[in-house]
């Protein structure tokens, strides 16, 4: 190892001591925010109440490596009620819903590699029925996955109808989650459209990530007009003036006119997000009330 490459390590050693101490510092006080009058939430013990507002834990990723139960007391804390995994941090399946459980919390959602279910859609059903997942939801695809040529969202569309019908079997349900890459067109056609197109809509559902939407440009209403029905599941994710990621309902996406049409879009979770942020207490509680105040 060079000179160089040990100077690094020994930063990064450094950065992720510096880490989880103000991360512990922040997880210490989450029993004394769960104490107080939440002005900006409400009860975490009210999950089952319609128009829950959930929280995509990407959003926390960073905390999640350091402590699960931590973040998600901290998460119950703030008022959230839902919750999307993306990942269970070197726990097990059992050890989540315990976990989920304690806090008063509950977990309709999962992201779940395409790997994961290239490498067994019976595996990915008995991890999420044990938590107590409704949806498994495939959330992105690398560069590679993509490919070059329209035949692979034509490939993917029949094999979703696969683990779909797996799914539903076992009483969950598939789900996509787009990002805007999927409305580039690709030999004449857009994949988003054959992915709607040729999945059986009572097999796989669609989670719609309202940020990534307005960054391809595409109306979601439109969307709710012509597919009703498909899109059981939001990211509710906000952008600023220059296209990037802002907290939910600081940015210049117009909420309102879309929550309005949620009954014919389909949506029954709504999940909190913003992929990169500075301050995560912030975003945590700013999303929380914004999303509250539209439900």
């Amino acid at each position: 190892m060079t000179a160089y490459h040990t100077h690094r390590q020994a930063g990064k050693v450094a950065a992720d001591t510096l880490n989880r101490r103000h991360f512990l510092k922040l997880s210490a006080g989450a029993a004394g925010v769960a104490a107080l009058p939440l002005s900006f939430g409400v009860s975490a013990h009210n999950h089952k109440s319609a128009g829950a507002v959930g929280l995509q834990l990407y959003t926390l990723r960073d905390w999640m490596a350091v402590s699960v139960p931590a973040t998600l007391k901290m998460v119950a804390a703030v008022g959230y009620q839902e919750l999307e995994f993306a990942g269970y941090y070197n726990h097990k399946p059992s050890e989540i819903k315990k976990i989920i459980d304690g806090e008063g919390l509950s977990a309709p959602s999962a992201h779940t590699p395409l790997t994961d279910f290239e490498g067994g859609v019976n595996k990915v059903i008995d991890s999420a029925l044990e938590v107590g997942h409704k949806y498994v939801v495939l959330p992105y695809l690398t560069e590679e996955q993509r490919g070059s040529t329209i035949d692979v969202y034509k490939n993917l569309a029949e094999n979703m109808n696969q683990w779909g019908e797996a799914c539903n079997k076992a009483g969950l349900t598939l789900a996509y989650h787009n990002h805007d890459f999927e409305f580039i067109q690709t030999d004449g056609e857009i994949p988003y459209h054959v992915l709607l197109e040729e999945t059986q809509k009572d097999l796989v559902a669609m989670e719609m990530d309202l940020y990534w939407m307005v960054k391809a440009n595409k109306d979601p209403l439109a969307y709710f007009k012509k597919y009703p029905g498909r899109f059981k599941l939001w990211h509710v994710k906000d952008m600023d003036s220059a296209g990037e990621f802002a907290d939910v309902g600081t940015g210049t996406i117009d909420f309102a006119p879309l929550f309005a049409r949620a009954s014919q879009a389909g949506v029954e979770h709504y999940f909190v997000e913003r992929d990169k942020t500075q301050d995560k207490m912030a975003t945590l509680i700013q999303g929380q009330k914004a999303v509250a105040a539209l439900l």
